[in-house]
């Protein structure tokens, strides 16, 4: 068996090579790569708090990057830069999952691999660098990690609802209707599939770890069928 002890290093080896310098309180880092199937010491406050810290960095952000931008165009990008299946890719794209700490039923549940578990954490581990060090060392992690997202488009992207609802209107159809037809999985990982329907049009189903994401990607298949 892994000596905890041991684990934690590499953790916070890898926290170092992350942040580029040791941790001030390492335990903040522990806290947020932790589960709570593994301890009570996990990583939702943190999760919390970090959600607001990225959020702030991305919005102060495009407000830079894009001077002449109406809110609604910021609106789009933002939505999308944020997202959960954002920061479940952010965290892959670091290597975080060899050093998430699960309980055995977690990981047997396949959380090492939930876009839910996954972008909750790298949002904590967001939040863990803000008591450690503060804004600016946040903003410089964020924009790093973030950076070929929120800069090199040409166009905001159109969130794929809000486009099926533009055109539904644009055709002259009645709005899209999204029903939740299944909810499966354990608390930790679960799965939610939606229809959308446009009337006399067409449907698609799709899922995902969230019901908005689930109706998303349901939006996203139905324009793609769409004339």
């Amino acid at each position: 068996m892994i000596d905890p002890k041991t684990a934690d290093g590499a953790r916070l080896d890898w926290i170092a090579a992350l942040i580029g310098r040791k941790p001030k309180q390492p335990r903040l880092y522990i806290q947020a790569l932790t589960h709570g199937s593994a301890s009570a010491d996990h990583y939702e406050r943190l999760e919390f708090l970090g959600d607001r810290i990225l959020g702030l960095v991305i919005g102060e952000w495009l407000f830079e990057l894009y001077p002449d931008e109406p809110e609604g165009k910021l609106s789009n990008r933002f939505n999308q830069i944020v997202s959960g299946e954002v920061c479940a890719e952010i965290a892959r794209g670091i290597g975080i999952q060899p050093h998430m700490i699960l309980g055995k039923q977690a990981r047997d549940d396949g959380a090492v691999d939930s876009n839910n578990v996954l972008g909750d954490m790298m949002e904590a581990l967001i939040g863990a660098l803000y008591l450690d060090a503060g804004l600016d060392e946040v903003r410089t992690l964020i924009r790093r990690l973030w950076k070929d997202r929120a800069a090199g488009i040409d166009d905001a992207p159109k969130h794929p609802k809000s486009a099926l609802q533009e055109w539904a209107a644009a055709h002259k159809r009645k709005a899209p209707d999204y029903q939740m037809i299944d909810r499966s999985g354990p608390p930790h990982n679960p799965r939610f599939t939606v229809r959308v329907e446009i009337r006399n049009v067409g449907e698609a189903t799709a899922t995902g770890a969230s019901k908005q994401e689930a109706e998303t990607a349901a939006a996203r298949a139905l324009m793609e069928k769409l004339p």
